[in-house]
């Protein structure tokens, strides 16, 4: 069935935000300008600072929420499922979990390639699965446990691919390169508890997915905000980037904007992008299915190659392209994407109905995919 132009106009919208989100936290990274107190040019390493523009897109899912809300109601029969009430504290857990591993990845991101810190983040689902069997008792299909081997042999790949281009002479030292993509897949876990608790504790409440995202957000925006506070008197020495050598310095990050004006448009479009990738990946869901959510996920992970390919932001390795082709196969695998395909083979057909019949539903589907992060994202 063709795709009306409401809906292609919501794939397209997924697949640029997405992309957008990525490469504009990376473009900040790339930005030097003066800080506070006459500092020499320094790179704009503000991970954090990053991080709390990122909640508040995602805070901004909260406002759309109810201005979707009250547009419905205002319809002769209302369509829209504004979900049960519930404890906004249900959500503190997953979005201390999201704000932890949001500020890593920021960290990471500024040590190594855009496309890097986008297929890395591909491990989500190694450990989703692992935890989703360890703590809510889930099976996990033959061709989900083949998906996670095929993600971890990508992984590998692409940290092949990292190692090699750390030699060839690129912006970013070796070690950074191998710190920031440890660091990319330690955050995975995190990530993975956050989906898990998710699973266990808030939709059994049946919370509107905007409405979730939102109050993650707010959790996220406050907490680490005030975190900020504490963050500019710990001393980091070398790991930080800023003067100071603590481990946020909030002043320089506003003074470095003021001295370089584009380093904001970098972050606006970072907190605009989330906003608009959440909304976008929702109703993508709704309005087509949560299959083509996740090959629009990983899509953006093409685009942001393929982008700052063009920007000479990184080099081109073909291990890179082996290991992007390698995750896409294996996340197919674990979401089940193979099934339509299978189920149109006479001799397969009987086999994918068996397998349909334990496989995990559409939430589920949809909680693998990484909906939260920046991205995220998340």
């Amino acid at each position: 069935m063709a795709w009306t132009k409401y809906q292609l106009f919501l794939a397209g919208l997924m697949l640029t935000t997405g992309s957008i989100n990525t490469l504009s936290a990376k473009w900040a990274d790339m930005f030097t300008a003066k800080g506070c107190h006459d500092d020499p040019d320094h790179g704009f390493s503000h991970p954090f600072v990053q991080a709390v523009g990122m909640f508040l897109g995602e805070f901004s899912c909260l406002a759309v929420f109810y201005i979707l809300l009250c547009h419905d109601r205002r319809r002769p029969e209302p369509m829209m499922n504004p979900g049960q009430s519930f404890n906004p504290l249900l959500f503190l857990a997953p979005a201390m979990c999201d704000m932890t591993a949001t500020s890593i990845m920021y960290v990471a991101l500024s040590m190594t390639s855009a496309s890097s810190f986008q297929m890395l983040r591909g491990a989500v689902i190694i450990f989703t699965g692992l935890l989703s069997v360890a703590f809510l008792g889930r099976r996990l299909l033959v061709s989900q446990w083949i998906g996670i081997l095929i993600t971890i042999l990508g992984l590998v790949i692409v940290g092949l691919a990292d190692f090699f281009s750390g030699h060839s002479g690129d912006s970013h030292k070796l070690s950074d390169i191998i710190t920031g993509d440890l660091l990319i897949i330690m955050a995975q876990v995190i990530v993975s508890v956050q989906m898990v608790l998710e699973e266990k504790f808030v939709y059994k409440h049946d919370v509107h997915p905007l409405r979730a995202v939102g109050t993650e957000g707010f959790f996220g925006f406050f907490v680490l905000s005030l975190l900020l506070i504490p963050m500019y008197f710990i001393p980091v020495g070398d790991f930080s980037g800023n003067p100071r050598q603590v481990l946020e310095d909030a002043l320089d990050a506003f003074c470095q904007i003021g001295h370089q004006p584009l380093i904001l448009l970098a972050l606006l479009g970072n907190t605009v992008s989330i906003a608009f990738f959440n909304f976008a990946g929702i109703s993508v869901t709704k309005e087509i299915s949560a299959t083509t959510r996740m090959v629009l996920d990983s899509l953006r992970t093409l685009v942001i190659w393929v982008v700052s390919l063009a920007l000479h932001w990184e080099q081109f390795h073909g291990l890179q392209v082996l290991g992007f082709l390698v995750l896409l196969l294996g996340t197919a695998l674990y979401n089940g994407l193979h099934r339509p395909l299978l189920a149109r083979l006479p001799c397969c057909a009987g086999m994918v109905e068996v397998e349909e019949e334990s496989s995990p539903g559409e939430r589920e589907r949809l909680l693998n995919d990484g909906r939260v992060q920046a991205g995220d994202e998340s």
